[in-house]
């Protein structure tokens, strides 16, 4: 695929799509979505569609039970009664990043989804491990 053929798209915060200029500028593209179509869907219509979707069709329960969660950042830190300064300053997290993940802006890596996951089972262990 040449870069002629190709636009590179961006979502912002609130969920609306834009497409990046080469100038880097930023333009909004139309929602073609029919959203009173798709409301008015019953629930047996929404599965035939998914279904029908060759591309795209929905998962096995097998394959479901294999997938794993995203650690919600804000939960693990509420659960520890921490700030998010001071989450930051303890597992050696910058704070704009935290913030940026739990507010959706950006997403954790698959290594740092795996240093969550540590932090939420065992947070005394992580902690013990990075102050000595």
């Amino acid at each position: 695929m040449s870069e002629k053929n190709t636009i590179t798209v961006e979502r912002l915060s609130d969920g609306r799509v834009v497409q990046v200029m080469p100038d880097g500028s930023k333009h909004l593209l139309q929602d073609k979505t029919d959203w009173e179509q798709l409301r008015a869907m019953t629930e047996s219509e929404i599965e035939a569609a998914a279904v029908a979707d060759l591309d795209n069709p929905p998962l096995t329960d097998e394959e479901l039970k294999k997938l794993r969660r995203v650690p919600d950042l804000k939960e693990i830190r509420q659960k520890l009664h921490m700030t998010q300064e001071q989450f930051a300053m303890k597992f050696h997290v910058p704070l704009g990043t935290l913030r940026d993940w739990e507010q959706g802006a950006k997403y954790p890596d698959t290594a740092t989804r795996s240093y969550l996951r540590v932090i939420e089972k065992a947070p005394h262990i992580v902690m013990q491990a990075l102050d000595g």
